[in-house]
């Protein structure tokens, strides 16, 4: 039975691949949280993996307070870069097979097209460059590493803008949403079973990909469909990025393209609309 170790495991993707792994009967899973395991110390990463001696590590762990990161780099750069170092050599040194999830933000957001895996990274946020510099990290430390970017996350777990907008048009008759930043929801657990999918295929192939649902919107469009999903009456008002101004800048434009995913693991793609109208759902169903 092969072994995995899931780093981040109270996380919206943790917390996905926990709730699908009774589905994988070939797998012994391994979930640590940053209670019991901090992946800053690399005495205990190198001590986790030599005692558990793993197939395969997924680090689903990052800092991701985009605003306070502004602030709070220091940290930052502790959890999404010094950190991934640290899994990184370790599973070098212990020949395991990284999964590293990374992000849309390591991009400026001044594209017109979507971003491909080769595009040139130029973050505009600290978020964004402790992120790439996570993926330096991450290759320079083990060249067996596949690298997830993915962008917009939200799930039945954690908070998410999903769940804020639920909360918000329930307690309030209108609110603002931005309608000039433009880019792509992704469902969780379709990230989820995309991990699994690449581990359980057999076929490993090393690099960066991009993985998102399918589709290009706004938050407002995003917001819309919520609205319409929940039988909610908030009325929802388009606003500009200037209307609502935050501590870090984010990028205009985050659409990725997902072809190389698709083509080197058969991967399929999920319309934004059919993901998010499962996961509302099942918000339903356990609410």
């Amino acid at each position: 039975m092969k072994k995995i170790i899931v780093i981040g495991s109270h996380g919206q993707l943790g917390s996905e691949l926990k709730e699908l792994a009774s589905r994988f009967k070939g797998y012994q899973f391994f979930f640590y949280d940053k209670e019991h395991l901090d992946i800053v110390q690399k005495d205990e990463v190198d001590r986790t993996i030599e005692e558990i001696k793993p197939d395969y590590l997924v680090n689903c762990a990052a800092y991701t307070a985009v605003d306070k990161a502004e602030t709070d780099a220091t940290l930052a750069f502790a959890i999404n870069s010094e950190a991934v170092r640290n899994l990184a050599e370790a599973c070098t040194g212990h020949n395991v097979k990284l999964v590293h999830v990374s992000t849309d933000y390591v991009f400026d957001g001044k594209a017109t097209q979507p971003y491909k895996e080769s595009d040139p990274v130029n973050p505009a946020n600290v978020y964004g460059q402790s992120k790439l510099k996570g993926e330096e990290e991450a290759v320079q430390a083990n060249t067996d590493v596949i690298i997830i970017r993915t962008a917009w996350v939200y799930s039945t777990y954690g908070a998410n803008f999903v769940k804020t907008m639920l909360r918000l048009m329930q307690s309030r008759p209108e609110i603002g949403v931005v309608a000039d930043q433009y880019g792509t929801p992704t469902n969780a657990a379709d990230l989820a079973e995309v991990i699994m999918q690449i581990i359980d295929g057999g076929k490993w192939v090393p690099g960066i990909y991009h993985f998102t649902n399918e589709g290009l919107i706004s938050w407002f469009d995003f917001a819309n469909e919520i609205k319409r999903l929940s039988n909610a009456s908030c009325t929802v008002n388009p606003i500009t990025t200037e209307q609502y101004p935050t501590p870090a800048q984010r990028p205009q434009y985050s659409v990725l393209d997902k072809t190389k995913i698709q083509q080197t693991f058969g991967i399929k793609l999920k319309n934004w609309r059919e993901s998010l109208e499962k996961c509302i759902g099942k918000m339903k169903i356990t609410s």
